[in-house]
């Protein structure tokens, strides 16, 4: 049902779109992955929004896709499933309305890569980023997407590879992050970005985004879709099984492909 797992609303020509899976940070799922594409797909097609604030319920912003997910599945299902994920973020790159980000705790993964592919993110200082995948034997071609554009191949591999997490203050440096306050200032501060941005010419930033797109344009939905054909051969391993099953299970994990 629409409303329990993201959560949409609007105050004026300003649309919020909520994570509110709290109690299992935000993690995602295909029914809350569909619940997210219909709550963008609602707000952009409403003519008197401007500005879309994605954020989060909870502690956390997001941790990436639900581990629990990652067992007994063909490779065409594991390629299927992953299509179904992220789908939202064709969504969030054909969206004409501008989308600010604003992030909490653990933002991670899959969580990560919506925080980027935003066109702009607000970050409490205590935030913390990463591209984990690899730690559990998967790995984060998907966040790539946004990101190698953003960081340059070198770092992006440094951090796809290693899974190694960092402080917002590295976020912003590196340019993943717009804007860096207090915990207790991110609302205020989110907002503040949306109203400023919200009160512009609707037609400037409609035309102003998609000019600023079609010179940043690298065939970004095949990329997005190679990195899900990629990672959905990885999926159907006797490693990713292994490392998803050895986080739950709180183990050290044993590699077997070689």
């Amino acid at each position: 049902m629409m409303g329990d797992l993201v959560l949409k609303e609007k105050q004026g020509n300003i649309g919020f779109v909520t994570l509110n899976r709290p109690d299992d940070m935000n993690t995602f799922t295909v029914p809350f992955a569909n619940q997210l594409v219909q709550a963008l797909t609602d707000l952009e097609n409403d003519p008197e929004v401007s500005v879309v604030v994605v954020k989060a319920n909870g502690k956390h912003f997001c941790t990436g896709i639900q581990l629990d997910q990652f067992k007994e599945k063909s490779h065409k299902e594991y390629r299927d499933f992953l299509y179904q994920i992220d789908e939202f973020y064709h969504t969030l790159a054909d969206m004409k309305t501008v989308t600010i980000a604003s992030v909490q705790g653990f933002c991670l993964a899959n969580g990560a890569r919506l925080a980027y592919a935003c066109d702009i993110t607000v970050s409490a200082d205590s935030a913390i980023y990463g591209t984990t995948a690899i730690n559990v034997g998967l790995i984060c071609l998907g966040p790539a997407a946004p990101m190698i554009d953003i960081v340059g191949k070198k770092k992006a591999m440094e951090m796809v590879l290693t899974g190694d997490t960092f402080k917002a203050e590295e976020a912003e440096n590196l340019g993943l992050v717009n804007k860096v306050v207090p915990l207790e200032d991110l609302e205020a501060e989110t907002m503040k970005l949306a109203e400023k941005v919200a009160s512009k010419s609707p037609a400037a930033l409609k035309i102003g985004k998609e000019g600023l797109n079609r010179l940043y344009d690298k065939k970004y939905h095949d990329s997005l879709n190679a990195m899900d054909d990629l990672f959905a051969a990885l999926c159907a391993t006797e490693d990713a099984e292994e490392g998803v099953q050895a986080f739950l299970e709180k183990r050290k994990p044993v590699w077997q492909d070689r």
